[in-house]
């Protein structure tokens, strides 16, 4: 079984339309749908914004459901010049750019608990979603490192602190909990973004115009990625 999660409904819904045999289980408040997608068998899950809602959410899934690998879709900020709207990310490790205990004398970044700054993602699943963002007309895919925090990046110079300090190609607010809570678990997952817009002072215009077009892009991504495995 493979677990997807969204933070968002559009995030989420054109894996659930095209899914068989749905069932649905509500868990901490969250709704998971089981079924088929294309004779495998998926559990699916919005999470809501932010990493707090995103870790429980993985938590949840893999003590109910045990998946065996958990893959989060969904919309970020591009942080890279090669990566252009409705371009796709894959992240090949996640961070945490708001997690800062520098003045213990830690490296910006580092988790406590699992102490990392990098958290890495299963190489199957990357080179998997890699390979299926290829067969998608007109979209390319970037493999890189993915940041996570609690903030809406909308500010040039948020946008270059967190390429400088993390070599980052995207940012967005759920990935690197999720990373975090399935490394933890010992479960394989991937992390994708679509852009949806360039973390800059125009992101919030650039966001809901672009919103549906980069979610449809991920979603096609996971039914090939799912196909696939």
């Amino acid at each position: 079984m493979t677990g997807i999660i969204g933070a968002m409904r559009i995030e989420v819904e054109t894996i659930r339309s095209l899914m068989e045999n749905k069932r649905s289980e509500v868990v901490g408040g969250v709704e998971y749908i089981t079924g088929t997608l294309h004779g495998k068998e998926v559990v699916t899950a919005v999470c809501g914004i932010g990493k707090v809602a995103a870790a429980m959410c993985a938590q949840a899934m893999i003590l109910k459901f045990a998946p065996e690998r958990i893959i989060n879709t969904g919309v970020g900020g591009s942080l890279s010049e090669k990566l252009a709207i409705g371009d796709i990310a894959v992240a090949e490790s996640l961070v945490q750019h708001d997690m800062d205990t520098s003045p213990l004398g830690d490296p910006l970044g580092f988790i406590s608990g699992i102490n990392v700054v990098n958290i890495p993602c299963d190489e199957k699943v990357v080179d998997t979603l890699v390979a299926c963002v290829g067969k998608l007309d007109g979209i390319k895919a970037l493999k890189g490192v993915i940041a996570s925090g609690d903030q809406f990046i909308a500010d040039a110079a948020k946008k270059d602190f967190i390429k400088s300090n993390f070599n980052a190609v995207v940012c967005e607010m759920e990935g690197a909990s999720i990373a975090q809570v399935c490394y933890t678990n010992g479960v394989p997952f991937g992390v994708v973004r679509a852009v949806s817009d360039c973390a800059d002072g125009s992101s919030h215009m650039d966001y809901g115009e672009f919103l549906p077009m980069a979610a449809a892009s991920a979603a096609k991504l996971i039914e090939s990625f799912v196909m696939s495995i």
